[in-house]
């Protein structure tokens, strides 16, 4: 098959479907891969690196739509490039079908099959044709580039010999992808971060990145999640309770970036005018919803505007276009995932198997019909969590009939163990000689120390595995240090040996498991 793809429209739009290197990827499952002249000269792609890669490049679009089975392309195609396609021809592009009935119906028309990139199902075995996710994490980078550039301070503070400097408070509305990627960039600049979402599972990898999660007093437990990746809409209690929240954080906060969008819906209204008048002259919003209308009251989509107190209000709808580089590769990458999905023979054939979950969800139109809405995937994307209920806080009498419970539970437990181990002691020296009986008390004594020295150690420090090998290990070391002061020099040297690779196993175990645990934590 040939894949084509096409030079972007749309005003401002610098992004490709396809790169030197998404190419080549396609080229190894079969297929020819053409590419319009200049389609990637904006983000940072020439004819001649694409002539390198392999890749036909083709004068004009005409040209390039006569050409291909397969047109690829980021944005939704116009009524022209729709009319120049053929019956039997395929597209794979963001469709938003729902939003583009027009379209929809000129496509089926047409005989044109549609495959919509936004319409990819969110299942861990579409996560790499997520193009949505892919642009979204792009967005929330971008977004505190954005604000960053227009903040007139510092993000990270600082105590220099010319006076102290506080760091920037930024408050990010929403994490989801957008959202937690906002969240990273935030804090690796060095400000504070504070985050919210009506979702609760949330809160734990808000907190694992160094933000501060925003909790709500609401009496009613309100969980935000539903299947799909995208939070439900809250109810008017809820929402107003939200509301009320963020005037209370508005004064504080020098940075407020809002991802809360759900495709299709338009935006919710979260930073009313009021908040924003709240704001310190020269703060900043970046509102990541201003193609659906904006979270804001104040937003003005595709501008940047500054209120009359001086807040910035920063209502761009291109943030992935504005890294075109980096935004064509992992769209490319999305693409070309998806067409391998369609080429499961990887010889050139495309097979459009209706049965598949993903190709069959991504679909709009196929074999003249109109075939969005898709039915649900068998396999649901992210089930709604159920409400986790919050420990009550023990009384100090509470806490200390607690730890005395629990105190009186160990005695017990260790003076019946040893109670047992001196019986059974008992038993076997009534019948072993006196040379064994030598031995195994040294192996039980090493046996003992090991598993409750290695057992006490917190278990954050180690996985459940490491515990039992560092248990295993203390118990030879133990016992090694026991023999090595032994007439035999055979047995100082076995004893030394177990002493030093042992050793070896027990603190380079640690030594592994820290650098595991600091690949989470910010140092």
């Amino acid at each position: 098959m040939k894949i084509g793809a096409l030079k972007e429209t749309a005003q401002g739009e610098a992004r490709v479907a396809v790169t030197p290197a998404s190419a080549a990827h396609l080229q190894k499952l079969g297929h020819e891969v053409l590419v319009q002249s200049q389609a990637g000269a904006a983000a940072g792609f020439s004819d001649a690196q694409y002539e390198r890669a392999g890749v036909a490049v083709l004068p004009d679009a005409a040209a390039l739509t006569g050409a291909a089975d397969f047109v690829v392309k980021v944005r939704p195609p116009s009524e022209d490039e729709l009319d120049r396609m053929q019956s039997g021809q395929s597209l794979i592009s963001f469709f938003y079908p729902g939003q583009n009935q027009d379209l929809l119906e000129r496509a089926r028309d047409r005989g044109v099959s549609v495959i919509a990139m936004d319409m990819v199902p969110r299942i861990s075995r579409a996560q790499k044709m997520d193009a949505l996710s892919s642009m979204a994490n792009i967005a929330g980078y971008r977004a505190v580039i954005e604000a960053a550039n227009n903040f007139g301070r510092f993000f990270t503070g600082q105590v220099t010999a010319a006076g102290k400097v506080p760091p920037a408070k930024v408050l990010v509305v929403g994490a989801g992808v957008a959202g937690l990627a906002a969240i990273g960039a935030a804090t690796s600049l060095g400000a504070q971060v504070h985050a919210f979402d009506v979702r609760p599972e949330v809160a734990e990898q808000i907190e694992s990145m160094g933000a501060e999660f925003v909790y709500l007093d609401f009496q009613d437990a309100q969980d935000g999640s539903a299947t799909g990746g995208y939070a439900k809409p809250s109810s008017p209690e809820f929402a107003a309770k939200q509301l009320d929240k963020f005037r209370e954080l508005a004064p504080d906060m020098d940075i407020v970036i809002t991802t809360a969008l759900i495709p299709g819906r338009p935006a919710p209204k979260l930073w009313t005018a009021d908040m924003v008048s709240a704001m310190k002259p020269g703060s900043v919003i970046v509102d990541l919803a201003a193609e659906r209308g904006g979270n804001c009251d104040l937003t003005v989509p595709d501008q940047r505007i500054v209120s009359d107190n001086g807040v910035i209000v920063i209502g761009y709808t291109d943030f992935p276009s504005r890294m075109a580089a980096q935004s064509s590769e992992l769209y490319g990458n999305n693409v070309r995932h998806m067409i391998a999905d369609l080429t499961p023979g990887k010889h050139g054939e495309i097979v459009h198997n209706m049965d598949d979950d993903v190709i069959r969800g991504a679909t709009a139109t196929h074999g003249g019909d109109i075939t969005y809405p898709p039915p649900a995937p068998k396999v649901q994307a992210i089930a709604a969590a159920k409400p986790r209920e919050r420990a009550r806080e023990l009384t100090p009498e509470e806490r200390r009939a607690t730890e005395v419970a629990a105190f009186r539970q160990q005695t017990r437990s260790q003076v019946t163990m040893l109670a047992v181990g001196a019986v059974v002691m008992l038993l076997i020296g009534l019948v072993a000689p006196a040379s064994f009986l030598s031995h195994f008390i040294v192996f039980v004594l090493a046996c003992f120390i090991g598993f409750t020295v290695i057992w006490n150690v917190a278990h954050s420090l180690h996985t459940p595995l490491m515990a039992i090998t560092n248990a295993i290990s203390s118990i030879v070391i133990v016992g090694a240090l026991m023999q090595i002061g032994s007439g035999s020099p055979w047995v100082t040297l076995l004893a030394a040996l177990a002493v030093l690779m042992t050793a070896i196993n027990i603190f380079g175990g640690f030594l592994v498991t820290r650098r595991m645990l600091a690949m989470f934590q910010k140092s």
